[in-house]
């Protein structure tokens, strides 16, 4: 191996996780994501890397410019897809809830409210918001000029405050707030539900046309906690559930029988739980089998 492609191998290797992030906030998918990488490197491989000043912004430029292609095509496929649409969960290590800018972005609440931003809107707010990348890098990345980025910027963002769901509460308080969601949850516990949940809590379920789940938002405690202690009763199986952290906040991983069933990821706040965001889709659980760890993401 000559020392241009080892020089071009170890840079894409130092910035990985940084350009799966970016790929993977813009599309909502690992698995595009992934794909996304291996085009970023067919096309960082061709480079002239003398020509290359700053490898990581040259490297985000051509991963950005990638997903915006795939999230154009992606998008059109979302118009016919069964259900509600839910990012693909990815386990996250869970340090990166220490990093409150990227675990807000990563989180399941947020990036669905990335999928009402166009997508030149969301490439720039996750550039911006969660990487800190500037405005004229930007503005490489997505064909505009910096002033037109920066008014993208401050739409996009003005659009996600809007909708930007609350603050999350302390760690110790929403330790107990799962515990006993999880207990409440494995036993069928009505009245251990209504104890935990916000009276507007609302719960999202994407089983794609491939696993059973709710076609509408469940909203309300007493809808979402019945329809929970429902599912349960619809099954001879034994669901067992453990703590995760999934998109850089808390979540459950469920099993029937010991299989994958879904990956539950949850919001917490002070009134209890807001948000249970449940995927059943096996082609979102393919990455998660009983032997995959958490990735590990260390951006900054």
């Amino acid at each position: 191996m000559d020392d241009t492609v080892t020089e071009a191998t170890q840079a894409f290797v130092a910035h990985r996780n940084l350009l799966f992030t970016v790929a993977y906030e813009m599309l909502g998918s690992a698995a595009d994501a992934e794909d996304v990488l291996q085009e970023t490197w067919l096309r960082w491989a061709d480079i002239d890397l003398g020509e290359v000043r700053d490898p990581r912004a040259y490297l985000v430029r051509i991963t950005t410019r990638q997903s915006l292609n795939r999230l154009r095509t992606t998008s059109r496929r979302r118009e016919s897809y069964v259900g509600p649409w839910l990012p693909e969960p990815l386990l996250t290590a869970p340090d990166v809830a220490e990093d409150v800018e990227l675990s807000e972005t990563l989180s399941m609440a947020l990036m669905l409210v990335l999928e009402t931003l166009s997508p030149t809107e969301r490439a720039v707010f996750v550039l911006r918001e969660a990487f800190g990348v500037g405005y004229d890098e930007i503005a490489e990345a997505v064909g505009k000029s910096p002033a037109a980025v920066r008014q993208i910027a401050h739409r996009a963002r003005r659009h996600v405050d809007a909708r930007r769901p609350r603050q999350a509460v302390s760690v110790a308080r929403t330790r107990a707030v799962l515990e006993s969601f999880r207990r409440a949850h494995s036993t069928g516990d009505l009245q251990g539900l209504l104890d935990v949940l916000a009276p507007d809590v609302v719960l999202l379920s994407d089983g794609g046309g491939l696993k059973q789940a709710a076609l509408r938002p469940v909203v309300g405690a007493g809808k979402v906690a019945r329809f929970i202690v429902l599912g349960s009763r619809r099954t001879d199986a034994v669901l067992t559930s453990e703590l995760a952290t999934a998109n850089g906040g808390p979540a459950m991983i469920l099993r029937l029988d010991g299989v994958l069933d879904g990956v539950m990821a949850i919001r917490v706040e002070e009134s209890g739980i807001t948000g249970l965001y449940y995927v059943r889709n096996p082609e979102k659980l393919t990455r998660l089998d009983a032997g995959s760890a958490p990735r590990a993401l260390t951006l900054r």
